[in-house]
């Protein structure tokens, strides 16, 4: 049986992780983010007044990458970096009155993503865990 490139798991994930931001970008156009910068603001809407480097840790950005998001959503008024009164050599990051509204409004953006991909609840919830796992194996 002749093989495919679709036969690769990295293919596959690779196409559904594209997919998956290109499906995302219609409903983040509404709060002008990108979905970088979407995966940064949920970090910081489960646990906000973090380090860069908890932020990093949190969202699998390295600080390169990290930094100009934190730098536009800081412009957008969404979360400010402040020195951290304990570590001066360590900013935190701080979502803004702006940040916390925006979570109310986007809460909802998980669950149209869900339903527009007409996928089982649970079948959603395996390919989570073992997504999760094959990074954690990987990593």
């Amino acid at each position: 049986m002749a093989q495919k490139l679709s036969d690769n798991v990295c293919f596959a994930l690779y196409t559904a992780s594209n997919a998956l931001v290109r499906a995302y970008r219609p409903l983040l156009d509404e709060f002008d983010l990108t979905y970088p910068q979407y995966i940064v603001m949920q970090s910081l809407w489960y646990n906000d007044g973090v380090s860069l480097k908890e932020v990093s840790n949190d969202t699998q950005l390295d600080s390169g990458t990290l930094t100009p998001i934190v730098k536009r959503l800081e412009a957008k008024a969404l979360l400010t970096r402040k020195v951290s009164v304990e570590d001066e050599r360590k900013k935190v990051i701080s979502l803004t009155d702006k940040g916390r509204l925006l979570r109310d409004k986007a809460k909802d953006l998980k669950a149209q993503l869900e339903a527009k991909s007409s996928m089982q609840r649970e079948d959603v919830e395996t390919l989570r865990k073992l997504c999760l796992e094959l990074a954690e194996k990987l990593g």
